[in-house]
């Protein structure tokens, strides 16, 4: 990696390919840190690719990974030059403890496409953020974006205690892998051999370097005591903003709309932070320039901001969300909830409240529960000693045979094929259901306020740098 300042702005990796590499590429031709959501890629990949891929951009990207073979494979089973026709998605395969071959070098590529397209035609710096969620796929999504030269990983919603040493494994050619939480059980060591995508003797890569986004101060000094588990430093991200949040600690208490309550114990100490000696980026309702001077002034580097980038012609949303969105901003109707039982993780995940989408209670009771994407279901021990998957957003009876809780179902959203649809990817199936919207957004929303009144038709994402730079 080139020698960089620190970003005082990182763009925050967003939804299912939200946080695109259209997106991540602007904010780095603006001097910040771009940001490419990894969530996911893998069926971003398969689908546009059956869409005919318009533009040839991720074929474009795709010829330049070391290993064509692996290329000529995913093309062969994927790539429809005149789009699917009407037909449903062919489905990807889905992810396990100990993934098969094709699942491997379907992740790994999709994940050195986007980055490769963030990156290309400039040096400045592009990162790729994963969720602890969804361990099952990091090790591959982690290699590709190393093959492709990505500066800086960061990983939320868990504690991320493996992922440095599992980066320099990998860059370094040799196997990397991360331990599988499996219910009921003992975790299972997953591993990616980067010659199993690469060919025999692997050439070695830059380290990118890792930022843990964290919620409170004890786990960054959790993370600091080890060198093999400490990171370059910290995104410190308080309750309000996007997508998952850390539960409150201590007792579960909601407010008079259902949202989690939050407390001081809650919240990081920012004099510790500075203390650590780690650099730290703040994130959550820090998207205007005076938030941003804030930070800097309690010691951040500066700060990570998602939603007003979410809104930016960049991102990865729909013409339609996008715009519905907007309308309801200029209203002053668009509200965010923090919903405790959307996501079948259990963390606390940010729905905006927006009707004909998953947070409309009707759309959500006609959407037919079933589990295809299955990025956050489960490992858990069966009684024969062998791992099976669920997930509380599966049908109920399947969820129950599997040893799952029925209160765990209740309320439960597929946010898989929701934040698919955003982006305009939704499966069309053959029964003629099409999967429904389900926008995550922070809670704060003023800074996107304050881009309206300049940009009343809508802003690129180099306008909100400016904006929160104050220049």
């Amino acid at each position: 990696m080139n020698e960089h300042s620190l970003p005082t702005v990182i763009q925050g990796g967003m939804g299912v390919a939200v946080s695109s590499w259209r997106l991540a590429r602007e904010v780095s031709l603006a001097g910040e840190l771009g940001v490419v959501s990894g969530t996911a890629l893998d069926t971003v990949l398969a689908r546009t690719l059956q869409d005919g891929d318009v533009g040839g951009h991720y074929r474009r990207a795709l010829a330049q990974f070391p290993n064509q073979l692996v290329v000529e494979r995913v093309l062969k089973r994927y790539f429809k030059p005149e789009g699917r026709q009407g037909a449903p998605y062919r489905p990807s395969p889905t992810l396990t403890v100990d993934p098969a071959q094709d699942t491997i070098e379907l992740c790994a590529l999709a994940n050195f496409a986007e980055v490769w397209l963030a990156k290309e035609g400039h040096d400045g710096i592009i990162g790729v953020n994963f969720l602890e969620k969804i361990q099952m796929g990091t090790p591959s999504a982690a290699l590709g974006a190393v093959i492709a030269g990505v500066d800086y990983v960061l990983m939320g919603a868990g504690i991320p205690r493996e992922i440095p040493q599992l980066l320099r494994d990998l860059s370094a050619g040799r196997v990397g892998g991360v331990h599988i939480d499996v219910a009921g059980g003992a975790p299972y060591w997953s591993t990616v051999d980067p010659a199993s995508v690469l060919g025999p003797n692997p050439p070695t890569f830059e380290t990118p370097r890792f930022l843990a986004i964290i919620s409170v101060h004890s786990l960054a000094g959790f993370l600091n005591r080890d060198e093999k588990i400490k990171p370059f430093g910290f995104v410190v991200e308080g309750p309000i903003a996007g997508g998952h949040s850390a539960p409150p600690r201590g007792k579960l208490t909601l407010d008079e709309v259902g949202d989690p309550i939050y407390a001081d114990k809650d919240m990081a100490d920012l004099e510790k932070m500075r203390g650590f000696g780690s650099p730290f980026w703040l994130a959550g309702a820090y998207a205007t320039p005076e938030a941003v001077q804030a930070a800097r002034d309690a010691g951040a580097e500066g700060v990570q901001c998602g939603t007003i980038f979410a809104f930016a012609q960049e991102s990865g949303l729909t013409d339609e969300v996008r715009g519905q969105l907007l309308a309801q901003l200029g209203a002053g109707e668009l509200q965010v909830r923090n919903d405790p039982r959307a996501s079948p993780t259990g963390f606390p995940f940010k729905i905006a409240q927006m009707p004909g989408t998953l947070s409309d209670e009707e759309v959500y009771q006609a959407r037919p529960r079933l589990c295809d994407l299955s990025y956050l279901r489960q490992a858990y021990l069966r009684e024969n000693g062998r791992i099976g998957y669920r997930c509380a957003s599966e049908p109920v009876d399947a969820y129950l045979r599997k040893g799952g809780r029925i209160e765990d179902t209740v309320g439960r959203k597929c946010l898989c094929n929701c934040l698919t649809a955003n982006i305009g990817l939704g499966q069309e199936r053959k029964d003629g259901y099409v999967e429904a919207f389900g926008v995550t957004l922070g809670q704060d929303l003023e800074g996107p306020k304050r881009m309206l009144e300049t940009h009343p038709s809508g802003w690129r994402a180099r306008d909100a740098v400016d904006f929160l730079l104050g220049r």
